[in-house]
C-alpha cells in the first residue's frame, strides 16, 4: 500500500494518476461518477443503510481479469471513524503451515458479482454488457506477476466456493481462511484526513471499510487499474525468498 496527504485532484488528474499504472478498470455495477465511467464515487451519509466495502474483499474478483490496483481519495471524512484496514494476503499465506500451503494450493474457487451487485446495487444483470452477474474461477493462491510470491485469493465479498469440494468442505475451508486472513498481525489500519490517497495491490491485500460513523458523511472517488487473469505457479524455490514480517 501507499498513503499520500494533501492530494487535492480533479476527476482528470486521478484519472491521469492511475493511467500510470496501465488501463483503467470499469466497474460492472457500481453507478459512475457523471462523464467519467471509469470513476467510482464513495458516498455514505445519514440516508446510507450499506456502505462500499464492508465485507473484507479484494476488489472486483468476480471479474475473470480483476483490477491490479486500486486509487481511493477521499474529500470528506468523518469527524470520528471511517478507517480503512488493510490486510497482507502474502503474510497469510506465509503463515499458513506447510501442510496447509501444499493442501490450498492449487484449488480453484469460484468469485460471484451477485451478493454485492444484487444487495447493495439493486441490479438483475451486470449493466456492463448484460450477461447476467460476473462469475470467475481463480485459484486459492495466486502467485503475483512481478514479485513471483503467492498470496491467498479468496475473500468474503465475492468468493462463492471451493470448486470441485461438497458444501459442507468448501464452507469450512473458507470460513477457516476467511477467519485465518484478517487476524490482526496481517492487518495495517489507515486513518482518513481530508484529501488523503490510498494505493493498494489487489493482487495481494484485501481490505475493508469500517463504519463506525454514522451518520457522519464520507465522500470520495475511486479509480482502479486493469489487470490480468489470475494464476498460480508453483515455486521451485522458496529458500531465498524473504517472509512477510507481522504488520505492527
Amino acid at each position: 500500500m501507499l498513503f499520500f496527504r494533501e492530494q487535492r485532484l480533479s476527476l482528470e488528474q486521478h484519472k491521469a494518476f492511475g493511467r500510470r499504472f496501465g488501463e483503467l478498470h470499469v466497474h460492472p455495477a457500481a453507478p459512475a461518477t457523471a462523464l467519467h465511467p471509469e470513476v467510482v464515487t464513495i458516498h455514505t451519509d445519514e440516508s446510507s443503510r450499506q456502505i462500499a466495502g464492508y465485507h473484507w474483499h479484494t476488489d472486483v474478483s468476480c471479474d475473470a481479469e480483476p483490477p491490479s490496483a486500486s486509487i481511493l481519495r477521499l474529500e470528506t471524512v468523518p469527524v470520528t471513524g471511517g478507517d480503512t484496514i488493510f490486510a497482507s494476503m502474502y503474510a497469510a499465506y506465509e503463515a499458513l503451515s506447510d501442510a496447509m500451503q501444499r493442501f490450498v494450493s492449487g484449488l480453484t474457487a469460484v468469485h460471484s458479482g451477485i451478493r454485492v451487485y444484487r444487495d447493495r446495487y439493486g441490479m438483475t444483470e451486470n449493466p456492463r454488457d448484460g450477461a447476467g452477474y460476473p462469475v470467475s474461477e481463480h485459484p486459492v493462491v495466486r502467485t503475483h506477476p512481478a514479485t513471483g510470491r503467492q498470496a491467498l485469493y479468496v475473500n468474503d465479498g465475492f468468493t462463492t466456493h471451493i470448486k470441485d469440494m461438497n458444501p459442507d468442505e468448501s464452507r469450512a475451508l473458507l470460513d477457516f481462511l476467511y477467519e485465518h486472513a484478517r487476524k490482526p498481525q496481517f492487518q495495517y489500519r489507515f486513518h482518513w484526513e481530508p484529501d488523503s490517497v490510498a494505493v493498494w495491490d489487489n493482487r495481494c491485500v484485501q481490505h475493508l471499510a469500517v463504519w463506525d460513523y454514522f451518520p457522519q458523511v464520507r465522500h470520495g472517488y475511486r479509480v482502479t487499474v486493469q489487470g490480468d487473469r489470475p494464476f498460480y505457479r508453483a515455486s521451485s524455490d522458496r529458500a531465498g525468498v524473504p517472509r512477510t514480517q507481522a504488520v505492527s
